[in-house]
């Protein structure tokens, strides 16, 4: 029975011992990850590049390091000063990814943090360099060609550090209180001179007006006088019976109005006697 259990107890010993050996010489990649080789015996990091998966190697001799290869955003803040000697405060997102192929290469030269030592030394140089070349308004107006610039530049420097950049984009930008000051004394100025504009052409407007109701004005004196050397004083009779029946009109349609007809001539006066005209009284309620 002891023999038995000394042959287990060597049994599990070996295989613990295989265990462990089997477990040395296996690494894992996961999903979105690669691998170097560190190789004590061939001089450093080996050049091939391993993908996902369980790989080899040999305990003690060989040591595995892992590297993120997936697309990672970064913020790049700068602050510079443009053509027209403007202080602006400019954001800069990068999408930005490790070339696969030059893994070892970039360990090698740039360690593991190799973003924190490129992005943000690239990122503010380029931004300096093409922010100086545009004045504060032009930011504005061509951001989408400033942003166009920014990447174009960005990425051929990135390439030297063996590094992707999917996407660039400006995402904040600011300048100082004294232009903001300018910029809103600006537009304040230019909606009172469009205002101005809108009250010269409305005079102006109102002023043809006038000039138009005169010229009809002086044409209408200029036909009534004609009328007149033809007509002699008939126009003027047609005139009045045209006022008298308007004034009739509204009489006979207001309540406030009662005639009164002339009183008849005294007794014994005959026929001679003349009669008074009948009046008008306006009864007020």
């Amino acid at each position: 029975m002891d023999k038995v259990l000394g042959r287990l107890s060597a049994l599990s010993g070996s295989l613990a011992v295989g265990a462990f050996t089997v477990n040395s010489c296996l690494y894992n990649v996961d999903g979105g990850q690669r691998a170097v080789l560190f190789d004590t015996f061939r001089g450093g990091i080996l050049p091939d590049v391993r993908g996902e998966g369980t790989h080899f190697l040999i305990p003690v001799v060989q040591r595995p390091i892992i590297m993120d290869v997936r697309t990672k955003p970064r913020e790049i803040p700068s602050v510079t000063g443009t053509k027209d000697l403007q202080m602006v405060n400019i954001k800069l997102r990068v999408l930005w990814r490790p070339n696969e192929k030059d893994l070892p290469t970039l360990y090698r030269e740039l360690g593991t943090d190799f973003d924190e030592r490129v992005l943000p030394s690239i990122g503010n140089e380029v931004l300096k360099s093409v922010v100086a070349q545009y004045n504060a308004e032009e930011l504005l107006s061509k951001r989408a060609e400033v942003s166009a610039r920014i990447k174009s530049e960005l990425q051929k420097r990135a390439e030297h550090f063996y590094l992707i950049l999917d996407d660039v984009a400006i995402t904040h930008l600011t300048f100082g209180r004294e232009f903001m000051r300018a910029i809103e004394s600006k537009q304040v100025a230019s909606q009172e001179a469009e205002r101005q504009q809108w009250v010269v052409k409305k005079a102006e407007q109102e002023r043809q007006a006038v000039v138009t109701r005169a010229q009809g004005e002086a044409e209408a004196a200029a036909i009534i006088t004609n009328a007149m050397e033809t007509t002699g004083n008939a126009i003027i009779e047609v005139r009045r019976i045209d006022a008298a029946k308007e004034i009739a009109a509204k009489l006979a349609n207001s309540r406030n109005i009662v005639y009164l007809p002339s009183g008849q001539g005294q007794s014994g006066g005959g026929q001679g006697g003349g009669s008074s005209p009948g009046l008008l009284l306006s009864i007020d309620k």
